[in-house]
């Protein structure tokens, strides 16, 4: 199995443009207040104002914004109609940010691209960050917004094909997410699962460990942080529950599995790519060279050269191509 983990072979020039970006990313985060000496509220406000190495968010207007009821509260919803013509599919997505930040609406430009691309709709969740509102309010969203869309949603819109994606802690939510319909609900309903630089592990897999806090985003002391953000009962982080590299995994969907070599959460992504190929799933795990955490959130050409990947795999798996 050894040749799987293999890093994907790139051009000259997509190594050299990524190996260039770590390098500026890393000086102006070291550049930057530590933002665990603000509240995560005030992180957050800095963040929509531009005021980090992460640009101000770029709004749709062909976003539909939707509220649905759950379990601990309303939930909004963002909707990306694939085309004019009703869409018989529908991509859920969650956004990622060490569950205590980011939201639905900070990857516009990425999801209209991917509904345009598919030819599928697709959703992001707004769930409930930490440490407002820990464990497990935000897995309770996430799965409330998915058994909403796989109910009155497909009858609102059409839906019959359903997948599902997300990136950090959207991938870990994603994955918990696949878990707790198949094991509360009997359901296993997804076509693909694409899962990008997501932490399976909250409790730290090696390269998380030993990352360290001088390199690049998000270092050993984040990881910590947001851990310690999003768990603040009793749970223990080797909960199959918080850190599903510990679930039974048979029966998951067809799933994509993404990572950059210069992610501390490589680990992560290797170690379930590997736990999901003995449960018998039909997973692919893909490794970028020089490619940070979450790089498909920058105008990289390793960026491009995954979301078309991406896309080919959703539209393949959904029988569209």
């Amino acid at each position: 199995m050894a040749e799987n983990f293999a890093p994907l072979s790139i051009s000259q020039e997509a190594a050299a443009e990524a190996k260039a970006f770590n390098k500026e990313m890393t000086e102006q985060l070291r550049a930057l207040p530590d933002q665990w000496s603000f509240p995560p509220s005030v992180t957050r406000e800095r963040r929509l104002q531009g005021l980090g190495a992460f640009p101000i968010p770029t709004y749709s207007e062909n976003a539909e914004e939707l509220e649905i009821e759950g379990p601990h509260g309303p939930i909004s919803l963002r909707l990306f109609r694939a085309d004019e013509n009703s869409s018989k599919g529908v991509i859920v997505h969650f956004h990622g940010g060490g569950f205590v930040f980011g939201s639905a609406a900070f990857q516009d430009p990425y999801l209209e691209e991917m509904a345009k691309n598919t030819g599928l709709d697709v959703v992001s969740v707004e769930y409930r960050l930490a440490p407002e509102c820990p464990f497990p309010q935000g897995p309770d969203d996430c799965e409330a917004a998915c058994h909403w869309i796989l109910n009155e949603g497909a009858s609102r819109f059409g839906w019959s094909s359903f997948g599902l994606t997300g990136e950090s802690a959207g991938a870990t939510l994603a994955l918990i997410t696949a878990l707790r319909l198949r094991d509360k609900h009997g359901m296993v309903p997804f076509k693909a699962l694409v899962l990008l630089s997501g932490w399976y592990d909250i409790g730290l897999t090696p390269s998380a460990r030993l990352w360290g806090n001088e390199v690049l985003f998000p270092t050993t002391r984040d990881m910590r942080m947001f851990g310690k953000h999003f768990l603040m009962g009793e749970e223990s982080p080797d909960d199959p529950q918080i850190s599903p590299l510990y679930a039974r995994l048979e029966g998951m969907p067809p799933t994509l599995l993404s990572v950059g070599t210069e992610d501390p959460l490589l680990d992560d992504t290797c170690f379930l790519a590997s736990r999901l190929k003995s449960a018998g799933v039909d997973a692919s795990l893909e490794v970028y060279p020089h490619g940070c955490h979450v790089f498909q959130s920058f105008d990289l050409a390793l960026a491009k050269l995954s979301t078309q990947r991406i896309d080919s795999f959703f539209r393949t798996k959904f029988g569209s191509t």
